[in-house]
């Protein structure tokens, strides 16, 4: 369906198992900061996967009444070191609403790892949801494909050695 899927790749230069345990166990190292990609903006926060199927995706940072944490989403595939899938929830989805992040980690010939990312499901959503900031659907699987391509650069930069 037109506008519901945004999907990027980015190639590392580690086997499979290093990028999926690296994706999903440092997450908060190589996640990008700020308020573009995180719902605690600049504070300091954690990142991280609970690394099981239902295990959470969740950020956990201080609030002006303490310790508050943010589920972004729940684990629905754990296949290491080949697939990870995840629903995901904006800090704006009501309860119920989730979208699906697909992540595959496939072998390249030069002994890195391919990683993609498809992240699917927003035609599900209603077209005024506050997730699309008011785009019409190409233009917002432009800028979800845009934020997830700024993410896996961060992975690749923590990944490639200096």
């Amino acid at each position: 369906m037109t506008g519901d899927q945004a999907s990027v790749m980015v190639t590392v230069p580690v086997a499979p198992n290093v990028a999926f345990d690296v994706f999903t166990q440092e997450t908060d190292l190589w996640w990008r900061r700020g308020v573009r990609y995180r719902v605690a903006g600049r504070n300091p926060g954690t990142l991280a996967f609970e690394p099981k199927p239902g295990g959470r995706l969740f950020e956990q940072y201080e609030g002006p009444d303490g310790t508050r944490v943010h589920e972004a989403g729940r684990i629905t595939i754990w296949e290491p070191p080949a697939r990870l899938e995840f629903e995901w929830r904006g800090s704006n989805f009501a309860p119920g609403e989730v979208t699906h992040v697909l992540v595959t980690f496939a072998p390249t010939e030069s002994g890195g790892t391919r990683v993609t990312v498809e992240h699917r499901g927003f035609a599900a959503l209603r077209p005024d949801h506050p997730v699309r900031h008011g785009q019409e659907a190409v233009a917002f699987i432009r800028m979800i494909g845009s934020w997830w391509g700024d993410l896996l650069t961060g992975l690749r930069v923590h990944v490639t050695p200096d």
